[in-house]
């Protein structure tokens, strides 16, 4: 009676496996037809997904492609959610945004500072 599944929602797999916080922000994304698994683009939360499947999708900046090595029962811990799938794209260094511009004074200018600027630069202007 405990067997583990063959087929799970792909909706529910991606929410499984942390890479999105709830499973309707999981399945705006497939909804989308942002999701393609094994290079088929898909648009239905509720397609089936198992062992083996490649998926394509996008999260934040990056894209993810990854395989399916298990199906999960739950959402556990992310120990456990590391253990469901195989990135086939290792993380780059340089897929980090830049950091923000900061003021040269170390955070945001005040309306004293931003009053010097101001004056400095219609000195430059003349």
């Amino acid at each position: 009676m405990n067997e583990l599944p063959q087929k799970a929602r792909l909706d529910k797999w991606l929410w499984q496996a942390r890479f999105f916080k709830t499973r309707s922000l999981s399945a705006g994304v497939v909804t989308g037809g942002h999701v393609r698994v094994n290079s088929r683009k898909v648009s239905k939360p509720a397609q089936a997904v198992g062992l083996g499947d490649v998926l394509t999708f996008p999260q934040g900046r990056r894209v993810r492609v990854v395989r399916i090595l298990a199906l999960a029962t739950r959402r556990g811990p992310a120990t456990e959610a590391q253990t469901l799938y195989d990135d086939l794209l290792p993380d780059l260094p340089d897929d980090r945004a830049p950091p923000a511009p900061r003021y040269d004074g170390g955070g945001r200018p005040s309306k004293r500072d931003r009053r010097k600027l101001n004056l400095r630069r219609s000195d430059t202007l003349e």
